[in-house]
């Protein structure tokens, strides 16, 4: 994908244990996973709005 691979991969994981330490990596992991579904969750509300909008247009227009 961007030229990472394991050994890549391995060595970042490290460096983020050894920053963070294994107690505080749940607590970023549930963090981050919180985040994306937010993310998600406005993207589909977004998409459902823009959406709607051409229907209020055509409603309008008939009458």
């Amino acid at each position: 994908m961007f030229g990472i691979g394991m050994p890549e991969l391995i060595i970042i994981l490290v460096i983020i244990l050894i920053i963070f330490g294994v107690g505080k990596l749940p607590e970023i992991g549930g963090g981050m996973g919180k985040a994306i579904r937010n993310f998600k969750d406005s993207a589909k509300e977004a998409e459902k709005s823009d959406n709607k909008e051409p229907e209020k247009l055509e409603e309008d227009k008939k009458a």
